[in-house]
């Protein structure tokens, strides 16, 4: 893919999100985890969903709607999640598109640094 990322940041999909997906890096920070799984969910990777979802909170399955097309990325905010800190937050609206409306997902993802590697844990 040569487009923009889904994650709304410039770089085409493989140099960015798509370096993450196929296991080549880490994300480094927690707002870039959270930017790769927006992506995740907007190309189909369901695998890299669980494997970045914190074990304590992890479900045993993840199957996505590939009715639904994630449209657009919004970061509202940020606390900590840092390259030098291991824990953060970060405020997002998620678009989309289903069944021909449109709508969108507001969250506050809860992010934790383990063993050098970034994990989702939960929203609130």
């Amino acid at each position: 893919m040569t487009n923009p990322c889904p994650c709304g940041l410039p770089e085409p999909y493989a140099d960015c999100c798509g370096r993450f997906h196929r296991g080549d890096q880490n994300a480094p920070t927690a707002e870039r985890l959270m930017r790769s799984r927006y992506c995740a969910f907007a190309v189909g990777e369901p695998d890299y969903l669980l494997d970045t979802w914190h074990p304590d909170t992890r479900p045993k399955r993840l199957r996505l709607d590939p009715a639904q097309e994630w449209t657009r990325l919004e970061i509202l905010g940020r606390t900590g999640g840092s390259l030098l800190q291991n824990e953060g937050t970060v405020e997002f609206r998620a678009h989309y598109r289903h069944q021909g409306r449109d709508d969108s997902q507001h969250e506050n993802s809860r992010f934790v640094r383990e063993g050098g590697r970034w994990y989702y844990v939960d929203a609130r």
